[in-house]
């Protein structure tokens, strides 16, 4: 019988010792010598900071901000109108979509930049327009316009920003506007040569709010615009002190009142004011013609957002508009909208040299690849990027960013794919809604 230290037969009986080749014998042999095995590699200097340790995805941002923020600061920005149901659409349109890897093909050369309008961006991903931002993180918009430079991905300006859209040009030049626009073309037009004096080069244009929609949740939890110090307000202010002196006495304290500096050419009113409110007025005179108008005297990037149907996309560029920004307002303005994804496909069939851009819903970089394999050319994240500036600053946003690339530069190793033009339907089933 063979005992365990002594194997009766195999390479690793002395019996059946090999001779050895290497050294000196495999040179005098003329053989040439193996190379070494490496079986560790040094680890990363990339470490995630300890106060972030437990945002490993997006969702997580939400989760924190919660905690941080008043209730009435959290659920303007995370609610939807009414039932909730276009925001739970654009959301649960990604799970209808089951992806079918293609395996043992070398992705080692793996790519996440993305070619926009000329562009090259790090990731088919960018922050898209986040009204009230600074009131919500300290400096909110400029973190944001930051962050989106040092990550070099684009980020788009709202219309509804305190802080000055020269201010955050200067942070940032790539950076976006976004206009809420009445359908008075000489207040368009005195808006746009601030915007185009600034040095703004793409101008989005948002189509889907001729009027507010129905928040309940912002009347349930007590914020109002302007914001009005009820017995309610003060307490939550009050017990989430954080927040209360972290970003709005500090901005009291450094910068003044904040104001609405961006909707019209001119400065709008405090945010606080009790005697006036933005101007509003002929937001639901916003046709076509307006945007034809636009077009003319506008020689950067145009984008309209907002649009669902197929018929106002081809409108759009009959407009001359260079892209649309398929969105339902993050599930803020129509109750019941159909998802963007839904209306992806049909769209991008017909795009032609229109660039498709989707908002609303995209949290993982599963998410990303579904948008782009059906044929969007780039998509558009608010919330999770919010709540991260909240909790971090530039810094906190940077990580969130970091989080949506590496799970996308993951799952395109693991779908099998080097670059992101390579994902087209075939990579997807649907699969009927569960639960």
């Amino acid at each position: 019988m063979a005992t365990l230290d002594r194997p009766a037969s195999g390479l690793g009986s002395p019996e059946r010792e090999a001779p050895t080749v290497g050294g000196a014998d495999a040179t005098a042999a003329g053989i040439a010598a193996p190379q070494a095995i490496v079986t560790s590699l040094k680890r990363s200097d990339a470490v995630t900071p300890y106060r972030f340790r437990d945002l490993l995805a997006l969702d997580d941002f939400e989760r924190h901000a919660r905690r941080l923020l008043p209730p009435m600061i959290f659920q303007y920005v995370s609610g939807g109108v009414e039932t909730g149901s276009a925001l739970a659409h654009s959301r649960g349109a990604y799970a209808d979509y089951a992806l079918v890897p293609r395996l043992m093909r070398d992705t080692s050369a793996r790519d996440t930049t993305t070619e926009l309008f000329g562009q090259t961006y790090a990731a088919p991903f960018g922050i898209g327009p986040l009204g009230g931002a600074a009131f919500i993180a300290y400096r909110g918009d400029l973190v944001l316009a930051e962050a989106a430079k040092r990550m070099n991905v684009p980020m788009c300006l709202s219309a509804s920003s305190l802080i000055k859209l020269e201010d955050v040009h200067d942070q940032n030049p790539q950076a976006w506007f976004q206009g809420y626009l009445p359908g008075d073309q000489n207040r368009i037009d005195r808006l746009l040569n601030r915007v185009e004096a600034t040095g703004y080069r793409t101008f989005v244009v948002t189509a889907d709010t001729p009027t507010l929609g129905n928040r309940e949740h912002n009347t349930r939890s007590g914020f109002s615009m302007p914001i009005k110090v009820t017995p309610k307000v003060a307490w939550q202010s009050a017990t989430h002190p954080r927040w209360l002196l972290g970003t709005v006495a500090r901005t009291f304290l450094k910068h003044g009142a904040p104001h609405f500096e961006n909707t019209e050419a001119e400065r709008g009113p405090p945010m606080m004011s009790q005697g006036a409110v933005r101007n509003t007025i002929a937001r639901d005179q916003l046709s076509w013609k307006n945007l034809e108008a636009i077009r003319k005297r506008w020689s950067g990037n145009l984008l309209v957002k907002g649009l669902l149907a197929p018929e106002d996309v081809e409108i759009a560029r009959a407009c001359g508009a260079d892209g649309v920004i398929l969105s339902t307002h993050g599930g803020r303005q129509l109750d019941y909208a159909v998802a963007p994804l839904d209306v992806l496909p049909e769209i991008a069939a017909r795009k032609g040299d229109l660039k498709i851009i989707v908002d609303s819903g995209i949290r993982r970089g599963t998410d990303v690849m579904k948008a782009l394999a059906l044929g969007a050319d780039f998509v558009l994240l608010g919330r999770p990027f919010m709540f991260a500036a909240a909790l971090g600053g530039v810094a906190g946003v940077e990580h969130a960013m970091r989080i949506l690339k590496e799970e996308l530069n993951r799952d395109m190793a693991l779908i099998g794919v080097n670059r992101l033009s390579e994902l087209n339907p075939e990579f997807l089933r649907r699969v009927p809604r569960r639960g």
